[in-house]
């Protein structure tokens, strides 16, 4: 069973510094971090849940969407994301590992009395700008490597047939 990373999405939109530089929409903030947890979850391979907080909207229920490869939770009006996180945490086996990223002092010893590990939100900011440094290189290294081994195992004059084929 793959770890759980479980993210109060506010609460990591708050600490995060490029959102706040570049003047980020709440929208644009809550997309781009939509797309960051996505490509982390392909790299980390833990299964991530975003969950947003529906304290003051007008949400009569609580909405999951699947975004990719995670699961994004809009709480209904009234419920916050961190009682939403107990909740899950509280309902998840003992035997399997899960993070809960928050910069919530009172969520962190929630998280920390049932067992999960807990995460401040700049430092699963600071992952997700590792992880995709790492897979970004770890991909300019496969790019460099030879494209067609094939090519350099066969003997010239099929080369040439293959190539007289290819052309016509």
């Amino acid at each position: 069973m793959k770890p759980l990373l479980i993210v109060d999405g506010y609460n990591v939109i708050g600490a995060w510094r490029d959102a706040q530089k570049q003047n980020w929409s709440i929208d644009e903030s809550r997309d781009r971090l939509i797309h960051a947890l996505q490509d982390y979850s392909g790299y980390a391979d833990e299964e991530v849940v975003l969950v947003f907080d529906g304290w003051q909207s007008d949400r009569r229920t609580t909405t999951e969407e699947k975004q990719g490869n995670i699961r994004v939770v809009y709480t209904h009006h009234g419920e916050t994301a961190d009682s939403y996180i107990e909740r899950m945490v509280a309902h998840t086996p003992k035997y399997r590992d899960v993070r809960v990223a928050t910069s919530d002092g009172l969520e962190q010893s929630q998280v920390l009395a049932t067992g999960a590990v807990r995460l401040t939100s700049r430092e699963l900011l600071r992952e997700l700008n590792q992880a995709r440094s790492q897979g970004l290189s770890g991909h300019r290294n496969d790019a460099g490597m030879q494209r067609n081994p094939l090519g350099g195992r066969l003997p010239e004059d099929t080369l040439q047939v293959l190539e007289k084929l290819r052309r016509e």
